[in-house]
């Protein structure tokens, strides 16, 4: 009887593992890079928009084609206006921006909150007081109102009936999902109700 010819059984789960193997490296390198990519902030903005102090600046229109006006200051590489994509947030803006700079003090701000449409975001400098990233102005105005996305939790506890817990709410909520569009957006806070909110208006604005 002729011999049998040898089999190449034994050596194909070797084979598969190999290839298994392979693709779980590639995979694994391919997410290093990605994450590598935005915390060296070289993630790429929809579109970048040039500032100037040209006269013929203001004729100037892009097409967002649905993306977030953002306008990005402070302990970045490159401040600018960036348009990002709708469901973008703090993180991308600061990506987008170039990263931030040694000097910048990422616990003032909130890298995981969702970002809205004509935002200004200031990332300050390891020592600055501002209000959680938001912006450097002060929160209250020549009228008296307070800005809800910028005050500070001391200027929240000064409206009526706002004391600290309910101040700190106010803070987390807008840091959880963006800017308050409108005052009655409060609502949305847990323990503000109608009758509170009646008794703020006029004293806030957005």
């Amino acid at each position: 009887m002729p011999a049998s010819e040898p089999t190449d059984a034994p050596s194909r789960p070797r084979l598969r593992l190999g290839i298994g193997a392979a693709i779980t490296l590639g995979l694994v390198v391919l997410s290093a890079a990605v994450g590598w990519g935005i915390l060296r902030g070289q993630a790429a903005p929809m579109d970048a928009i040039a500032l100037d102090d040209g006269s013929d600046s203001s004729e100037v229109t892009v097409d967002s084609g649905g993306g977030l006006y953002v306008h990005v200051l402070g302990e970045v590489a490159h401040p600018g206006l960036y348009i990002l994509d709708p469901d973008a947030r703090l993180v991308d803006a600061l990506a987008a921006a170039g990263g931030t700079l040694e000097t910048a003090d990422l616990k003032a701000v909130n890298l995981a909150r969702p970002l809205s449409d004509g935002e200004q975001v200031v990332v300050p400098g390891q020592g600055e007081e501002t209000a959680a990233g938001v912006t450097g102005a002060s929160a209250v105005g020549a009228d008296g109102t307070i800005d809800l996305n910028a005050a500070t939790l001391a200027d929240l506890e000064t409206l009526p009936r706002i004391g600290p817990a309910l101040a700190q709410r106010i803070i987390d909520w807008r840091e959880e999902n963006g800017r308050f569009r409108a005052v009655e957006d409060l609502m949305a806070v847990p323990g503000i109700g109608e009758k509170l909110l009646a008794g703020l208006q006029g004293k806030v604005r957005v």
